[in-house]
């Protein structure tokens, strides 16, 4: 069985957001196994590592889903507005919608970590 675990964090900030609208971003949020392997996400999926992590984007509407493939499905580490990270990137000075920009700033990464992460899953 392939399963999408929220982190605390990511199920808060899903929370926050009117049912119809949770309703509808997890609907567009069609994630399955194949669509995860090395080269195949193509426009569906952005990709970001740091170091031997893995990390995937996923836009929907106005909101941008990060997360990690683990052994029993993904988990979901942060869902964020993307004004959230229009304004996180003009604040770092980064060119706006830029995967391979991210991947390089830590203070992304901090932003990402507090959603906590796979424990053993």
């Amino acid at each position: 069985m392939f399963q999408i675990i929220f982190s605390d964090l990511s199920a808060a900030e899903m929370a926050r957001l009117p049912k119809a609208l949770q309703l509808e971003i997890m609907s567009e949020f069609q994630v399955m196994p194949e669509d995860l392997n090395a080269g195949s996400s193509g426009e569906k999926f952005g990709v970001l590592r740091r170091g031997s992590e893995t990390f995937h984007r996923f836009r929907t509407r106005d909101y941008r889903i990060y997360f990690q493939k683990t052994n029993v499905g993904v988990v979901v580490r942060r869902v964020l507005h993307r004004n959230t990270l229009q304004d996180f990137l003009f604040r770092a000075n980064l060119p706006v919608g830029e995967d391979e920009a991210l991947q390089g700033n830590a203070a992304f990464w901090r932003l990402i970590d507090e959603g906590g992460g796979p424990k053993n899953i």
